[in-house]
């Protein structure tokens, strides 16, 4: 089995990597190869078959398609500029998000057979705000710019899928916690950054009021949620390729009181109430909850752990690193 991870790069793409190298397989079948591609050439897990290590532009076909050659059994496409920074440049949204998804869909149609492609789309593909909770068969109407892009995606794919270009997954994320290294331009950020900072010894502005909600996953999860969209039977999906995954809804007080359970009332104290209404006016347009009884009840797909499992995890996982990595 060939596999490719376009974001190869990035934190999921790296976790994702290095479950894949050291299972060696994907639902029983021996993984023969792997390519990670992203801007710059990612870093090679050590694996027990081939792997290569690309830097492109994911919006050149050309560069994508060598990332995607004949033979290539599993596409997981993670490569995307983050929210905020889409609403902020839309051109740059469009190129990467759209263009990106195209050279994909282009790569995956000139193959002599049709490849899995798991696509990472976003709650942010979905409006309605902090009292929503939406069902399964919700109508997405994104009210920023990146969302709009996913759910473009997630339609190209699905009709791609139809014609049997190819055979397509596209998991709605929720906001993903904790994320390792530093904070970045995805408006979401101050959700790990709430929760990581403090774990280093850090002071950490709160834009958001407390009782702020948000449907949140964590690493671990979405790596199994990914190696299950991978192998998983696609025959139950139909047209329907979007799947909105079981994540969990929870408060930043409950964050912030997972924190206090896991690591003491000093690490709470080291978040500040700084109000950003830019940030507050992109997250807040997305839902707080969904019921995803789909994935959960139909289609296999694992429930996530508690909120300070979650923060228990990132200790374990990846306190260690992030501290070497921003040397403290």
């Amino acid at each position: 089995m060939q596999i490719t991870i376009l974001g190869g790069g990035g934190f999921l793409g790296q976790k994702l990597a290095r479950r894949l190298a050291t299972d060696a397989a994907l639902d029983g079948r021996p993984i023969t190869g792997l390519t990670l591609f992203d801007l710059q050439a990612p870093a090679r897990p050590n694996a027990p078959f081939p792997v290569r290590a690309l830097g492109g532009d994911v919006a050149d076909p050309a560069q994508v398609a060598a990332a995607i050659p004949p033979g290539t059994d599993v596409v997981v496409h993670l490569a995307a500029v983050v929210s905020a920074q889409a609403e902020a440049d839309f051109d740059l949204g469009m190129r990467v998000n759209l263009q990106g998804t195209l050279a994909v869909l282009a790569a995956c149609r000139a193959l002599p057979k049709a490849p899995r492609v798991v696509f990472t789309s976003s709650v942010a593909s979905f409006g309605g705000g902090q009292d929503a909770r939406l069902e399964d068969d919700a109508r997405q109407l994104p009210g920023n710019s990146y969302g709009a892009q996913k759910a473009i995606g997630e339609l190209l794919l699905q009709d791609a899928s139809r014609k049997g270009f190819l055979d397509a997954v596209s998991l709605r994320l929720p906001t993903v916690i904790i994320r390792p290294g530093r904070p970045n331009k995805a408006a979401s950020s101050f959700v790990s950054a709430i929760l990581r900072e403090p774990l280093l010894g850090l002071e950490t502005p709160l834009p958001v009021p407390e009782e702020f909600a948000v449907w949140i996953c964590s690493p671990r999860r979405a790596v199994e949620w990914f190696l299950h969209a991978m192998a998983m039977n696609t025959a139950s999906l139909g047209l329907d390729r979007g799947i909105s995954p079981p994540g969990r809804s929870a408060t930043v007080g409950k964050m912030l009181s997972a924190l206090e359970t896991v690591a003491g009332p000093a690490a709470r104290r080291l978040v500040k109430p700084a109000p950003d209404p830019a940030i507050e006016a992109i997250v807040g347009s997305w839902p707080g909850s969904f019921t995803a009884e789909r994935a959960r009840k139909l289609l296999g797909f694992s429930e996530q752990e508690s909120l300070e499992e979650i923060v228990q995890a990132f200790i374990e996982d990846d306190l260690t690193a992030t501290k070497a990595e921003r040397s403290l």
